[in-house]
Order: structure tokens, then sequence, then C-alpha cells
């Protein structure tokens, strides 16, 4: 796989290009993971705001905490479409006018998407003490999951398979 590797060490640039043509010639649905791999060399696809954490809790289940001081319920939505999980947070407008000395708490509007993998699903999200945290599971389907093949069995296969359905 060729790689383009530019380095301007007196600036601090690098730019890097990956070419994936090799990987279309034998593979067939990779497509996505290319471009999943293109929208993370560039350095505006993820904002840095607000901060979060992935944790991983089990072999199946993770957590996303992210930091939403200042943001209300009502503020916050959560939301998943196809592979892509979206958190929106838009403050109100606050009535009233305030004269801060300092402002060192950000409480602008953000939009962060995480690309989520197959059978990857949301199944609750708290806000508590300023922190979201957003749980997600793996369910892999029953057809998908791994299974034991028989040598000479062939009832025993048919067998498995409607125990499967």
């Amino acid at each position: 796989m060729p790689v383009t590797h530019i380095a301007y060490f007196n600036k601090d640039i690098i730019m890097r290009t990956y070419d994936f043509s090799p990987l279309y010639r034998s593979a067939i649905g990779f497509d996505r993971l290319a471009q999943l791999f293109n929208d993370a060399q560039r350095a505006d696809a993820q904002p840095s705001y607000p901060p979060y954490n992935i944790e991983l809790i089990s072999e199946d289940k993770y957590r996303i905490t992210m930091a939403v001081a200042g943001f209300d319920r009502s503020e916050l939505e959560i939301e998943t479409e196809r592979s892509t999980l979206k958190i929106t947070g838009r403050k109100q407008t606050e009535e009233g006018q305030r004269n801060f000395l300092h402002r060192g708490i950000a409480a602008r509007d953000f939009e962060h998407s995480f690309q989520l993998a197959d059978h990857l699903r949301v199944t609750g999200a708290q806000l508590d003490n300023g922190l979201l945290n957003i749980e997600l599971v793996r369910e892999v389907p029953e057809a998908l999951k791994p299974r034991k093949i028989l040598i000479d069995g062939t009832e025993n296969l048919q067998l498995l398979d409607r125990k499967a359905a």
C-alpha cells in the first residue's frame, strides 16, 4: 500500500495520504472503512468541545461520558441513525445580558457524531453532575454468531440451523 508522508519540521505540519485502491481490488463492501480512515485523517473531523471519554465496561458494553456542564436535559438531544450516534447541545438564550469579568465555562452549542460498529446500539443515557453518560451494547444476532459444524453430520447441521431460527 503506497504511503505518502511529508513533514515540515519547522512548522510542525504533517501530511499523510493513504491509497486504498489495493483494498478495493480484493475486498467488497469495505468502502465505509476507507471513508472512516479518510475522515479520521482530517484534523477538523471531530471537534474537541465538549470533552469526552469512551470506556470499555465489559466485552460487549461501552460508555461514552461527555462533560456538558451548564446544559440542562432539555437542551441536549441524542439520536441514532443507521450507524451514527449524534449528540447535540443547544443553549437557550438567556433573559437579560450578564456581565462576566471572566468566562471560563464554555456554554456554546455543539454537535458531536460517533460512528458505531455493526450491531452496536444505545441502551440508555443519564445526566448526572454535568456529565452525560451514554450506555452502548453490542448485540450480535444469533444467525451471525459462530457455530460448530459437525463433520459428516448433515442431519445435525440441519437441526442446528432450525434451532438458530
